[in-house]
């Protein structure tokens, strides 16, 4: 697996106020940056003189996100976690529980392929803080890294009396950021209905969840963007219908060692890059975090294993494959009752 950002979005939030009608209702759109990427926020029928206060509750649910999920700052909740060498149960935010249970949960699902713990291997492929790699990493770096992974030495404690994570090898290291846009995708959108707001479209980065109709009373539309470089070509459009959504794709975040393209997204199970022709897996959840954490699970996966994957559990599902010099695509039943329209290929 390997770290979402702003420059992996399969999801574009085109067409957000959906049609060529007057808007009945006003308009009102916030943007800003957290977790190495960007935030959208866009409402209907809100007073535009709360901008300014909502722009402000907006960053600060965001900045304590971050502050809990962050690998990049070190008094993060996670970081100082990651930090702790011992086997005792550190305590956690409910919140930070429930990522940790979705994750182990879709990780099993998955039979390790979304791993959370996989970051001693993204950093050894130059995919984390250090430098990419001056050569191919040998064998026996790719099996000491591995050595250090495995969702089977995290636990998750939960009773009455609080939350708590616990790891049985000392070394481990949990990476969230598969996650993390999911997360606080669902927290925005948590965000708007405490502020009383029923119609919203909120997104970071590649995850995005709708809640009720745009200012022209229409349904919200979501376009899954193409795999190619040009970032307003569109693959489909779907109608979210409450639901969120989220993109993992192995097209834009990669670069060239000892002759060959290294894709971001890592195998746990083989420790290396993945090479199959799945490049792009987007996933319709019930909440963003859901998504999030599907998507990442399915492009490890490879098309033939995610395809069969998505039937098992009844997942939205659109696949994306490289064939030749073009792409293919797949789509799971569930996933055809939120599709509006498809560009022709």
């Amino acid at each position: 697996m390997g770290i979402k950002n702003i420059l992996l979005i399969g999801v574009m939030t085109s067409a957000l106020f959906g049609c060529d009608q007057q808007a009945s209702r006003s308009a009102l759109v916030l943007e800003g940056k957290t977790m190495g990427t960007q935030w959208r926020v866009s409402l209907a029928g809100v007073d535009p003189q709360r901008q300014a206060a909502l722009q402000q509750a907006i960053q600060q649910q965001l900045d304590r996100d971050d502050h809990e999920l962050s690998t990049w700052k070190q008094d993060s909740v996670l970081s100082r976690f990651n930090q702790y060498q011992g086997d005792q149960p550190q305590p956690v935010s409910a919140d930070m529980a429930d990522i940790v249970v979705e994750a182990l949960r879709i990780g099993h699902k998955t039979e390790g392929a979304m791993d959370i713990t996989v970051g001693p291997l993204v950093n050894l492929w130059g995919f984390g803080p250090t430098k990419q790699p001056a050569h191919t990493p040998s064998q026996a770096q790719i099996d000491a890294a591995k050595a250090q992974t495995g969702l089977q030495h995290l636990h998750v404690i939960q009773s009455v009396e609080g939350q708590w994570l616990q790891k049985d090898l000392p070394a481990l290291d949990v990476d969230l950021s598969t996650m993390g846009e999911g997360y606080a995708t669902d927290h925005l959108a948590r965000l708007m209905e405490q502020q009383g707001i029923t119609d919203y479209l909120v997104s970071v980065g590649g995850a995005v969840l709708t809640r009720g109709q745009n200012a022209s009373n229409q349904p919200w539309r979501v376009a899954i963007q193409k795999p190619t470089d040009r970032e307003n070509a569109v693959e489909a459009r779907v109608d979210l219908q409450g639901h969120g959504i989220s993109t993992s794709g192995s097209y834009r975040n990669y670069y060239e060692l000892d002759g060959k393209r290294i894709s971001h997204v890592i195998d746990p199970a083989t420790g290396r890059p993945i090479e199959h022709k799945l490049v792009s897996a987007t996933v319709i959840a019930t909440t963003a975090l859901e998504a999030d954490g599907w998507d990442t699970g399915l492009m490890v996966l490879g098309s033939e294993r995610a395809q069969a994957l998505a039937i098992k559990e009844h997942l939205a599902v659109y696949l994306i494959s490289k064939q030749g010099d073009g792409f293919t695509h797949w789509m799971s039943p569930q996933f055809k009752s939120f599709l509006i329209d498809q560009e022709s290929k």
